[in-house]
């Protein structure tokens, strides 16, 4: 087991605290189009910071919780990449100008980062006082997984979304953005922009995103400290990755297949680590570093198979994929 003192946890929460605070006040002083020179340093830089902590962290606390951190940042970082391609659809569905997308972005980063550590308190509590939780989350990741794998090539909904829906009929809203104010005044009455809406989409999918992620990462560490430092780091970088990929993203047309299988495999690992645990200790279980070669084989061959599908036939598009199956095909709302 883990042993992480009161401190430790103090100055890592401080510390991406301190890095959400940057981003925050980045995007609210200085509203820009964010160039790809500019994008490629904040994502090298965050994936530096998260790369040195694994380091500490083996070198502090051992080889094994190292891998453990590493496999879980990877998980998120690549369940991230697919929660990108919902934000460029709310963005481009919305029409947010493009210098006000930073804020909407850090905005999305810290509603998420505050879902998830919820949702890790929950699932780290559930975990240690029913172990058939274990069966649960690897079955849920696995109806996930096949959910995701049968409408990998739809887009979610965004627009007919029943919060934002429900948003558009109870909030009064402006037709227009005013700059990047949330509210504005028209007619001598005060009342929303489009970019509450915009912000309540982002926080729909981010729970979303919550409830698929937490089990996921779950799958690979039954540590919560390990389980909140994954998903922080790699939320970290989404806002960076987000305008350094975007024009990418079109292109990874097997992401959200590749995703699925990872989302089924952890599935699988957690069930039978509750096998082995509550029925039979001869179960076998999978082992991390073995989960590790597993999720970085899957993205290898996902990316490699994309670019080479893509290249053969331009005409290619990538779909974040959805969980339910739309009303009418993707495209005609």
């Amino acid at each position: 087991m883990l042993e992480i003192d009161g401190l430790t946890w103090i100055v890592t929460v401080g510390l991406i605290l301190l890095l959400l605070a940057v981003d925050l006040v980045l995007a609210a002083m200085r509203p820009h189009r964010v160039g790809f020179g500019e994008a490629v340093a904040w994502s090298v830089g965050y994936i530096l910071v998260a790369v040195v902590f694994g380091v500490w962290l083996t070198m502090a606390h051992g080889g094994e919780f190292g891998a453990e951190y590493f496999a879980g940042y990877i998980v998120e970082k690549s369940l991230s990449v697919d929660n990108l391609f919902v934000f460029v659809i709310i963005m481009t569905t919305f029409a947010v100008p493009e210098k006000h997308q930073h804020k909407v972005l850090t905005f999305g980063i810290i509603v998420a980062l505050g879902m998830r550590a919820v949702f890790i308190a929950l699932g780290a509590t559930l975990l240690s006082l029913f172990s058939f939780m274990f069966l649960l989350f690897g079955l849920l990741l696995i109806f996930t997984g096949v959910q995701l794998f049968r409408h990998r090539d739809e887009d979610p909904d965004v627009e007919n979304n029943v919060v934002v829906r429900t948003a558009r009929r109870v909030l009064p809203l402006s037709a227009d953005y005013d700059g990047g104010r949330l509210f504005t005044t028209v007619g001598g009455k005060r009342v929303g922009t489009p970019l509450v809406v915009v912000l309540i989409a982002i926080g729909g999918i981010d729970l979303l995103f919550a409830l698929d992620s937490i089990p996921a990462v779950f799958g690979i560490t039954d540590e919560p400290y390990l389980v909140f430092a994954a998903n922080a780091f790699a939320l970290l970088g989404l806002r960076a990755l987000y305008f350094l990929v975007k024009g990418l993203l079109d292109r990874l047309v097997y992401l959200s297949a590749g995703l699925a299988v990872i989302l089924g495999f952890i599935g699988v690992k957690l069930i039978l680590h509750w096998a082995h645990v509550d029925i039979d200790a001869r179960v076998p279980e999978i082992s991390t570093p073995v989960s590790l070669s597993v999720i970085i084989g899957i993205l290898v061959v996902v990316t490699v198979a994309s670019l080479l599908k893509t290249r053969r036939d331009p005409a290619a598009k990538a779909h974040p994929g959805s969980l339910r199956a739309q009303d009418s095909p993707p495209g005609d709302h």
